[in-house]
């Protein structure tokens, strides 16, 4: 792997040979590189799953790789000189929903697509849209859709009240608790919010946050961290014994691999977790064949970033078997416009389709429990006891999309005054 941020991976046929270059940008250094590296194996995949599946029919891709480092004006950087010294036709991946925000006006200004593989923020699809940009894993909106409904279920169950929300103090935790509540309210959940805290990304100690939450003595907390900070939280946390006094839920990214890993032997009762891909559900061919080629090939079992890249490279090499390899930026945007993709997070009966409003892919969504399980070792825990939520029913309304298309930017004004810190 790089060992500095000018070193670049080069993946698939060299350049002479490509029909097009994808160039992809993933934190490979820092606390964020595991999301990159496992990236790369699901790249590694999906070049390997297309040729197979496809034949003489695969378009040959050359995939440049480098390391964005998180930072915004960086992957811009990066970006630019994609398109002016590589003549990339497509920019992909991205992990940090600020340093997307940055790339897709490149991705405008220079009319190259952008096919998004992690982050999660709504807003690329809602207030910052444009036609070039697509999403293939699922976003904040609908991660929090169908957090809603669970909560909704169980407030019938056990009469839940108040909610506290604890998040990252930029967009992605901006957006999310704002997604939430718009489901909630839609649904019709009554609930008092009990607190809003904001941590700073890659936060070190959370034990002011974690004080503070549970004085607010609220029933359920939902976190909006992702990767390290989440682990660091959750080992906290539970340290204090928080899980014992309220219910902890995290709808987006809280049973990622890594996650689970670092629970050890630990089983904590109530953790409501869910990802954008999981190594044991859904049960199928595809899902199982994945994970165990993602195992073969990288020696450990990956993190859902790794099936999200998988999804994004699989997408540009169908939609340009399908529109022809010399197509336009404009053939290839109608043809990603309603692209089924069968995916290994699709459960059976069910196919990943691009919805040609949002440039989102359409995808169930699982969210469970911690529940004692070793066949994912060295995890000793994985996630069971499943509740399902059809894609079509995570779909934000079009009166939503409009409304926030519209004002082009997320009001601040009428939400309440936000603690920075505890």
């Amino acid at each position: 792997m790089p060992a500095h941020a000018t070193t670049r991976v080069e993946l698939g046929v060299p350049a002479d040979k490509a029909d097009a270059v994808v160039g992809c940008m993933y934190p490979l250094t820092g606390r964020a590189a595991s999301y990159g590296r496992d990236s790369i194996g699901g790249i590694h995949l999906a070049l390997a799953d297309l040729e197979a599946e496809l034949g003489p029919k695969a378009p040959k891709l050359r995939v440049l790789v480098e390391d964005d480092r998180s930072k915004a004006s960086f992957a811009q950087r990066i970006a630019r000189d994609f398109v002016k010294r590589d003549g990339v036709r497509f920019l992909c991946g991205i992990v940090s929903s600020g340093v997307a925000q940055a790339v897709t006006r490149v991705a405008k200004e220079e009319r190259v697509l952008l096919i998004g593989t992690d982050h999660a923020s709504s807003r690329l699809t809602m207030e910052d849209f444009h036609p070039y940009y697509f999403r293939l894993t699922n976003d904040t909106y609908a991660s929090m859709a169908a957090g809603a409904r669970y909560l909704a279920d169980l407030q019938k169950k056990n009469k839940w009240k108040r909610l506290v929300f604890l998040g990252s103090d930029y967009d992605y935790g901006h957006v999310s608790w704002q997604d939430l509540k718009s489901n909630l309210d839609r649904l019709g959940v009554r609930y008092e919010v009990a607190g809003e805290y904001w941590s700073k990304l890659y936060e070190a100690d959370y034990s002011a946050y974690i004080t503070e939450l549970e004085a607010t003595k609220a029933e359920v907390a939902v976190v909006g961290l992702w990767g390290g900070d989440f682990v660091t939280f959750l080992k906290q946390a539970m340290s204090n014994g928080l899980h014992t006094k309220m219910r902890i839920a995290n709808f987006d990214t809280g049973g990622n691999y890594e996650v689970l890993t670092s629970l050890g032997q630990h089983a904590p009762a109530g953790l409501i977790l869910s990802a954008r891909h999981h190594n044991n559900w859904p049960d199928t061919p595809r899902n199982r064949k994945f994970v165990a080629d993602f195992h073969a090939l990288e020696g450990h079992y990956p993190n859902y970033t790794a099936e999200g890249a998988y999804s994004g490279i699989v997408a540009i090499g169908r939609a340009l078997a399908q529109a022809g390899r010399k197509a336009s930026v404009d053939q290839l945007v109608r043809t990603l416009e309603g692209l089924h993709l069968a995916l290994p997070e699709d459960p059976d009966g069910f196919t990943s389709t691009i919805d040609p409003v949002l440039h989102q892919v359409m995808q169930a969504q699982a969210i469970g429990e911690v529940v004692p399980d070793d066949r994912f070792a060295p995890a000793q825990v994985m996630l069971g006891n499943w509740t399902v939520y059809r894609a079509e029913d995570l779909l934000p309304p079009p009166a939503l999309i409009q409304q926030r298309r519209n004002s082009r930017r997320i009001s601040t004004a009428v939400q309440p005054p936000r603690r920075s810190s505890p």
